[in-house]
């Protein structure tokens, strides 16, 4: 009997294994000095008995809640072999995750491309370019998927696919995860278990890590996940269906799909609300102007739907702490949402929302949906 034993191969025959090394040695610097970020406690004279806690991922050095996702994705590829000295990196994305891979991929010193609708915003396409990146467009959003795959497989790269990916290159049980580190933060605070953690839904990775976080350690806290205009989410949520589809773009970058993602994990949710966008653009500034800097759309998704559990907490006479998440900066969106031309071009009036958030706030008044 023969076996087949080459010999083994010494250090010079495997440069991409040596490569992976350092790379990731690479990517641990960058978490060290950046993986955590200030938990904000804005104070509301409305929310008596209420404590608002905001996880600011905006501190990020990319400046948003997709650096951590960036790097667990290229983590997440070079562990599986998939990314290698010379891969080119790949990504369907409408702006910040985008942004994020662009800068690890600089790092790391790999080809960059982006596949993103061509409605994204100006300033996240500069931010891409100036982290070396290439932004590749197309005319609908539901076509960056398969755009993207074709682009990695012409170039042998790596389609690092957030959407399939989220959910499973993010380690849910800890390893400084975000939910980790909000319990973590929260401990010595009144309330150190929340009522509710509240998320807007993208990827549907991050709802997916803090719902089933919140599980694994056997948590009493809820999961609120908040869908947008435009998004397949909250109809998948309610019909338990995968096939929902919607062909309107979302008008909030960053959240809202035309389909359910893969990594959306509607078992982990305790309850699901869908808000219009000019609730969220409303929130986004009522909010700005509260903490005297801007934030972003997404931002103002979630901050509006936590001010609606906090309403549904104060009319049971409730108290407890709510916790939600600043996922970007506003400055990305100074020509979008910042800018009253283009909302009367989209035609989103956020006039009866702000005041209707401005006296909830304040004591003045409940929260309801002023077009209901």
């Amino acid at each position: 009997m023969f076996s087949i034993c080459p010999p083994l191969a010494d250090t010079a025959a495997c440069p991409d294994r040596e490569w992976s090394r350092h790379a990731l040695a690479i990517l641990e610097g960058d978490a060290r000095r950046s993986a955590d970020t200030h938990l904000v406690n804005p104070l509301f004279p409305g929310l008596e008995g209420v404590s608002v806690y905001l996880k600011d991922e905006s501190t990020h050095p990319t400046g948003s809640l997709k650096h951590r996702l960036a790097r667990s994705l290229i983590l997440f590829g070079i562990a599986n072999g998939w990314i290698g000295r010379r891969t080119t990196l790949v990504e369907a994305s409408s702006g910040s995750t985008a942004v994020s891979e662009a800068y690890f991929a600089h790092l790391l010193g790999l080809p960059f491309v982006a596949v993103m609708p061509q409605s994204t915003s100006e300033q996240k396409i500069d931010a891409i370019v100036r982290y070396n990146g290439r932004c590749h467009f197309v005319d609908s959003p539901g076509q960056v998927y398969a755009e993207a795959e074709r682009l990695a497989r012409e170039c042998g790269g790596h389609y690092l696919d957030q959407f399939t990916y989220a959910e499973q290159a993010t380690d849910w049980r800890g390893n400084n995860n975000i939910a980790e580190s909000i319990f973590s933060q929260m401990e010595k605070e009144p309330h150190p278990i929340p009522a509710w953690v509240v998320m807007s839904a993208g990827t549907g990775g991050t709802s997916a890590t803090l719902g089933r976080y919140i599980r694994y350690r056997n948590l009493a806290t809820r999961l609120c996940v908040v869908d947008v205009e435009h998004s397949a989410f909250y109809d998948a949520y309610c019909s338990k269906s995968r096939d929902i589809v919607c062909n309107t773009p979302s008008r909030i970058e960053g959240v809202g799909r035309p389909r359910v993602e893969p990594s959306f994990m509607p078992g982990v949710i305790d309850h699901m609300i869908k808000i219009p966008d000019a609730a969220s653009i409303a929130a986004m500034r009522v909010l700005s102007d509260h903490l005297g800097r801007r934030v972003g759309g997404s931002t103002g998704t979630n901050f509006w739907a936590l001010c609606w559990v906090a309403s549904q907490m104060r009319e049971k006479a409730e108290s407890g702490s709510l916790v939600s998440i600043i996922c970007d900066s506003g400055e990305r969106y100074a020509s979008t949402y910042y800018n009253d031309d283009w909302l009367s071009e989209h035609e989103i009036d956020i006039a009866p929302y702000a005041g209707a958030l401005r006296d909830f706030l304040t004591g003045r008044g409940t929260l309801e949906d002023p077009a209901a």
